[in-house]
């Protein structure tokens, strides 16, 4: 009998449920090198539908606190329990201002394609994320990212009709300075993906979302010139 996991990493079942870049693929990238073991405490923190929690909950047999603002928990629940997750991945909605959990509480953050919308403000990581984990744990952050920063401020002339604001697009110069300053974590890896093309690629074959479909253009005229994806994690002072 066929494991309910394999379904996870057939394509059909991520282009139904991809939000952007797939995140399956840059999960797996960003975990590669970190020391997540079986019994950890993982807050998958902007999980959207899922992916990254049953990815997380397969790979390292971790306990998984999967949380969204925008995708609702019980259909977040009825997927893990397809996957016979549901004793392993806890589903919430929350603000990622508004998180509830105890100091220290969890072994690692994990946040894919979403840490920009609320991280990218001063004092956001020292006084709402790092003190959730406990010291020496890790928080890991993928995020979409530029190459090279704006000039003035202002994007290339060519990828103005698409360019809107609440993109956060930052180099991951921009993000290791943003951490140092905190002074919540000591910075171990601060890099552009080596996936980048490949998870924008498989997003774009996305054919029954709007968004993927609208994204098309954008990538057509950006052709690998402007954008990356930043990883970067810290280890909590």
């Amino acid at each position: 009998m066929t494991s309910p996991i394999n379904l996870l990493f057939q394509d059909s079942f991520l282009r139904q449920h991809m939000m952007g870049p797939n995140a399956l693929l840059i999960a797996r990238e960003l975990t590669r090198d970190l020391p997540l073991k079986k019994g950890m405490r993982i807050l998958d923190l902007g999980c959207g539908a899922g992916i990254t929690s049953l990815f997380l909950a397969h790979q390292f047999d971790a306990t998984i606190y999967a949380v969204d603002l925008w995708i609702s928990s019980t259909d977040n629940w009825q997927r893990f329990k397809q996957f016979g997750m549901e004793d392993r991945i806890i589903p919430l909605n929350l603000d990622a201002h508004e998180l509830p959990f105890a100091e220290g509480y969890f072994d690692a953050v994990i946040s894919i394609d979403a840490y920009q919308y609320f991280g990218h403000k001063p004092g956001y990581l020292e006084t709402h994320l790092a003190p959730l984990v406990k010291p020496g744990g890790l928080i890991a952050v993928t995020v979409p990212g530029l190459q090279r920063p704006l000039v003035n401020g202002q994007p290339p002339e060519e990828m103005l009709p698409w360019w809107q604001e609440g993109m956060y697009f930052f180099t991951s110069d921009w993000w290791k300075t943003l951490w140092e300053a905190s002074g919540a974590v000591s910075i171990e890896t601060c890099r552009e993906m080596d996936c980048c093309k490949q998870a924008w690629d498989e997003w774009l074959l996305c054919d029954s979302n709007p968004y993927a479909v609208k994204d098309r253009d954008m990538m057509a005229v950006e052709n690998g010139q402007y954008f990356n994806l930043v990883q970067i994690v810290g280890k909590v002072n």
